[in-house]
């Protein structure tokens, strides 16, 4: 009698392990199948987005990338950041439109760079394929100075999120928003504040007053405009209030 309950029990967990067993195989062939199916519809989606690129749709690949913005993949990213800045140079898109979508594109690109370090590559790579792009160039100014500004404590915890951390320097910064003023002359009232400040981290005043100058004497043309003239005339004051 005793073996036979031992027998049982040990039937019923032979029973329920193969179940079990049986039950982790379909879970786990589940999420395979969703990370593959996953896979492939990103890749459908990178197939279109390139599709639409090549035909100048820049609108209906703006709508199409931003229903994927929340995605955690960097070529999907970095496309959504062009695509912003795309419709951000559309004439139909207005001033304050387009002060939005520039800093948007800025963002993806952000965060295309924390999913995937080689997407810096990537989107300078399209810089250099499109070189009279002044928006993209000064973006990449922009993320170059943001690096080379980061205190010492961001810099530790860029070590630890990591395996290379990003780095740039404020003489690569000044490349590319001299690149961009070079494609583009006075295209951007910000890219003429950032030579000047980028100019004074390099402790060099006489051309940071330069440019700070033109920064401060760009026609306003929207709230940002008005806002880089005062940053541009304070600054200006700081050398008068020293000299």
């Amino acid at each position: 009698m005793g073996n036979s309950g031992t027998f049982k029990r040990s039937l019923l967990f032979s029973a329920l392990s193969y179940l079990g067993f049986e039950t982790y195989q379909v879970i786990s062939q589940a999420v395979l199948v969703h990370a593959a199916a996953k896979v492939f519809e990103i890749e459908e989606v990178l197939e279109q987005a390139d599709y639409l690129y090549e035909s100048g749709e820049t609108e209906k690949l703006y709508q199409l990338l931003t229903q994927y913005k929340e995605s955690e993949d960097a070529e999907l990213l970095w496309r959504l950041a062009r695509a912003s800045r795309d419709v951000a140079q559309l004439s139909g898109t207005s001033e304050e439109e387009k002060k939005f979508l520039v800093y948007e594109a800025l963002e993806y690109a952000k965060r295309a760079l924390e999913k995937n370090e080689s997407s810096c590559a990537a989107h300078k790579k399209a810089i250099e394929l499109n070189p009279k792009d002044a928006t993209s160039i000064h973006l990449m100014g922009i993320w170059c100075y943001t690096v080379a500004e980061m205190p010492w404590y961001q810099r530790r915890i860029a070590k630890v999120l990591f395996a290379t951390p990003p780095s740039s320097t404020y003489e690569e910064a000044l490349g590319y928003f001299h690149r961009a003023e070079q494609v583009d002359p006075n295209f951007y009232s910000k890219n003429l504040l950032l030579l000047g400040k980028t100019y004074l981290k390099l402790h060099n005043k006489k051309l940071a007053a330069f440019w700070l100058t033109k920064a401060k004497d760009y026609p306003a043309h929207t709230e940002e405009d008005k806002q880089i003239q005062t940053e541009a005339a304070q600054l200006l004051g700081g050398f008068s209030d020293k000299n």
